[in-house]
């Protein structure tokens, strides 16, 4: 018997979908190859004003940043600024002791040298995007250096990452963090698939188990932000829903392992405790228990959310993709950008629009489907 074909998605979600993706085109990638690009740097400004597009007080520029807009222009095909991007990077960013410096000057001078690991992870993602569009080898030759650097600089017990090392490498800076780790985990999928090198899924598994050494909060099967008995630890639902879709993405890597099986149940927990069912809302944080301890509704999280129900693969759960594609183009989107956060009463709580916020639309935006 053949195999039977996938239900036929709603012809008002793809006109959704069609809708955010021609704002993204449209609205948001130009604004940073115009008003947010620094030409004479060849760099992203860290933020515009979302009410008069004006570029905000310049006090930095992080490599961080270049990497996120390297990837959303490679990504969008928008190969000529991407490649003055790539070129920024690569001039501007080096740190003395090899690999990448976190930030410099309004100038262009070195300003951070700290060596963050959050830092190395979306290099080694840019650069394996922009090689898989481009084949420029120089991409590739930068996402094996890179890596090779965390693994040989970063590398912390139990298949773990620290978080941020001294200038000088000489010792860990914060201890291994949540954060980092999982965009260590969505870059070294991007890795592999650009290069094809078995060595990413041998680290990537290490890394699941010991995330799941870690982090997960038993309670809840959630993925908490800093190790388990920390103080003042949390819990982020759009982590959650951020982790499972790369779950989804890799199930030779997460497939029956303690992790991939608990961030089911994080995936139900972060959504009841954490969406606000009136607004479709993602809260930023919440206490082990479970209760809000941050209301503030951020668009990367809400992104998160409509990713992971895009991908969840329970007809249950992607039939509230419609509603939550919704609230984000009514709550979150506007004509001139993006509303970066929210109260949970809908004002707006930040009128920037960050340099690294694209990424999180171009990742969402790339999980939905299409006609």
């Amino acid at each position: 018997m053949p195999a039977s074909s996938p239900d036929p998605v709603d012809s008002s979600v793809l006109a959704l979908v069609a809708d955010l993706r021609q704002h993204y085109r449209d609205i948001v990638l130009p604004l940073w190859r115009t008003t947010g690009y620094n030409p004479d740097l060849e760099l992203p400004y860290e933020a515009v004003d979302g009410t008069r597009l004006q570029v905000l007080p310049v006090t930095r520029y992080r490599a961080m940043a270049c990497a996120r807009q390297l990837y959303v222009h490679t990504t969008a095909g928008a190969t000529a600024h991407a490649a003055r991007l790539f070129d920024a990077l690569r001039q501007r960013f080096v740190h003395p002791e090899g690999g990448w410096v976190y930030s410099i000057d309004a100038q262009g001078a070195p300003l951070d040298t700290t060596h963050d690991l959050y830092t190395y992870a979306f290099v080694i993602f840019a650069c394996a995007a922009h090689y898989g569009v481009t084949r420029d080898r120089r991409a590739l030759d930068l996402l094996g250096a890179t890596a090779g650097q965390v693994e040989s600089r970063f590398a912390a017990p139990a298949g773990l990452y620290w978080a941020q090392l001294k200038p000088d490498l000489s010792a860990p800076l914060q201890d291994v963090q949540q954060n980092p780790v999982m965009h260590l985990t969505e870059a070294y999928l991007a890795a592999r698939d650009a290069t094809g090198d078995a060595g990413f899924t041998t680290a990537l598994r290490k890394i699941v188990a010991g995330m799941a050494g870690a982090f997960l909060h038993a309670p809840t099967q959630c993925v908490t932000e800093l190790r388990i008995g920390a103080a003042d630890n949390r819990i982020e639902p759009g982590h959650q829903f951020e982790w499972l879709a790369l779950a989804r993405s890799a199930p030779d890597v997460f497939g029956g392992t303690v992790l991939g099986n608990a961030l089911e149940h994080a995936f139900v927990f972060a959504q009841a405790q954490g969406v606000d069912m009136a607004t479709n809302g993602v809260c930023a944080a919440l206490d082990l228990e479970g209760g809000i301890v941050d209301a503030t509704q951020r668009i990367w999280a809400q992104t998160e959310y409509a990713r992971a129900l895009a991908v969840h693969g329970d007809p249950a759960v992607t039939a509230l993709l419609k509603g939550q594609l919704q609230r984000l183009r009514e709550r979150f989107l506007q004509p001139r950008g993006w509303y970066e956060c929210l109260h949970a009463d809908g004002r707006v709580a930040r009128a920037d629009m960050p340099s690294t916020t694209p990424y999180h639309l171009a990742t969402c935006y790339a999980a939905l489907p299409a006609a």
